[in-house]
């Protein structure tokens, strides 16, 4: 990521940032730059959460400080839909595979899928995933078993659900956070 790059980015994270305080309330920008200014990997996963429609922004902080920076789009990210769970699924399937799997491409992209906690917590900060639905980072025991958890927002609540990791929806993607 050159200068440039890396300069308009960071102005379209401070200006989203600075647009949804009450994603984070207790939290200046200024500390926010500076954990940013330490962490250069977590520049090319924020472009690529950017980039893929995520519109990433930070809605929480842990006790050491760091922060976690989650898609905030009103939808599922659309450049990061219809993909089954993860890439054993994905070679599981013998016709009509997807393009992809959610593990994969976030594997690809240094983030990590949210996790039902914090996918709950964001759904606090908004309405998000009225019309799509985004899989979960999911139990390793009920991946074991060939599921996978995804939520959604419907009829004013938040919803969590299983489908098998083979599955993939043209309205389902993953929402991706990334701690810096």
């Amino acid at each position: 990521m050159n200068k440039t790059e890396l300069q308009t980015l960071v102005a379209v994270l401070q200006a989203r940032f600075e647009t949804h305080m009450p994603r984070h309330p207790n939290l200046a920008w200024a500390q926010v730059q500076q954990r940013l200014d330490k962490n250069t990997a977590a520049h090319q996963a924020l472009a690529q959460m950017e980039a893929t429609g995520g519109e990433p922004d930070v809605i929480l902080q842990d006790a050491s400080g760091r922060l976690l920076f989650a898609d905030c789009a009103a939808e599922s990210p659309s450049g990061r839909r219809s993909l089954c769970f993860d890439e054993q699924a994905l070679a599981a399937r013998k016709e009509n595979k997807p393009a992809g799997s959610a593990q994969g491409m976030a594997d690809a992209m240094g983030v990590q899928l949210l996790d039902e906690q914090q996918y709950r917590h964001l759904q606090t900060l908004g309405a998000f995933d009225c019309k799509t639905s985004s899989w979960l980072a999911t139990p390793q025991e009920m991946r074991r078993l060939g599921g996978a958890l995804f939520g959604d927002r419907r009829y004013e609540r938040v919803f969590s659900y299983h489908n098998g990791v083979q599955s993939y929806y043209a309205a389902r993607g993953f929402r991706a956070g990334l701690w810096v």
